[in-house]
């Protein structure tokens, strides 16, 4: 059993004459950064009482909000990640944050 689940892991066939894939693989479109409404908070929930600062609100891809998460990370001087659409920066760092958004364009940032 295991042989034949590992073979074909991952494969999805389609009957459907009409699906075009390049919609699904290319993803979200990155709207403009005037455009966005980011939200930066301090969390402490389920953390062991670590400072964690969340930035939320974005749309676009995933690449992009990496890019973006990279940017955070080196700007504060701290380590980080990006999980369920969030960019997740270790530390209290909002206003540090919130200084290099507008500065990059993001001019609707909120402090909650």
């Amino acid at each position: 059993m295991s042989k034949k689940k590992s073979r074909l892991s991952g494969l999805v066939y389609s009957t459907d004459p009409d699906l075009h894939l390049e919609e699904y693989q290319q993803g979200k479109m990155t709207i403009e950064p005037n455009a966005q409404l980011l939200k930066v908070a301090l969390d402490t929930k389920n953390r062991a009482g670590k400072k964690v600062t969340v930035v939320y609100g974005f749309e676009g891809n995933t690449a992009d909000l990496e890019s973006l998460a990279k940017k955070l990370k080196s700007f504060c001087g701290s380590g980080g990640s990006v999980k369920d659409e969030e960019i997740l920066i270790q530390g209290d760092h909002r206003d540090k944050v919130i200084t290099l958004l507008r500065s990059n364009g993001y001019t609707k940032v909120r402090k909650s």
